[in-house]
């Protein structure tokens, strides 16, 4: 029986299959399985017409440009792993450090005194900070004033109040009379670092699990 010239979607199949039999998929295996498909074709022509030149030197290139997509694939692979490794190192300097996320807590310092932040989305004429306990009783408020776009970080005199009974802060912002678009933000301690899913994770000492994409800042 005459074989004629394998077409462009034959030889895609093939390789995209990895041969009827073969289970490996490295470039060098692929290339042997195409070369011996290829040998049996030429065995199996028809003397009276056979593959014209152009039509080896097509499968031919077909072959080798699949086998530099496979190489490829393998070197970004590596350079992936390698890339994830070396940002896990790097997350491990941020163990200790302050970060600035969304939230609406506060942080305390030894000497009982609160930090948080927050981003306006355009100035403001006048911005209250109401500190909430975990009761939902007001704590105490803070009247800030005329506040530029931007962050903005404040700070918040327990005096006397325990920390722990200190539930969130809240902020209003105003310009005129209309409302200003506020985003509340916490400053938090990284506890520890990790990847998932190829990705940076950071746990805070507010035990929270947040993404380096969504770190607003480095304290």
């Amino acid at each position: 029986m005459y074989m004629t010239a394998l077409t462009n979607d034959q030889i895609n199949a093939y390789n995209a299959a990895g041969g009827s039999t073969a289970a490996n998929t490295d470039p060098a295996a692929a290339q042997e399985r195409f070369l011996n498909l290829f040998v049996a074709q030429l065995q199996n022509q028809d003397p009276l017409n056979p593959m014209d030149n152009a039509q080896m030197t097509s499968q031919m290139a077909q072959i080798n440009t699949v086998t530099g997509i496979q190489q490829l694939n393998e070197t970004l692979k590596g350079m992936g792993t390698q890339f994830a490794a070396l940002q896990a190192m790097q997350g491990a300097s941020l163990v200790g450090r302050e970060v600035l996320v969304a939230g609406n807590r506060l942080s305390f310092d030894d000497a009982g005194v609160g930090h948080g932040a927050f981003s306006l989305a355009s100035s403001a004429d006048s911005v209250t900070v109401d500190v909430m306990g975990k009761a939902g009783n007001l704590l105490g408020t803070l009247r800030l004033g005329a506040q530029a776009a931007g962050q903005q970080f404040f700070d918040w005199n327990a005096n006397g109040i325990d920390p722990a009974t200190v539930g969130t802060f809240r902020v209003t912002a105003t310009s005129g009379q209309n409302a200003v678009a506020v985003t509340t933000l916490s400053p938090q301690r990284v506890e520890a670092v990790g990847m998932s899913d190829g990705a940076m994770t950071l746990r805070t000492s507010a035990g929270q699990t947040v993404g380096y994409d969504q770190v607003q800042a480095f304290m």
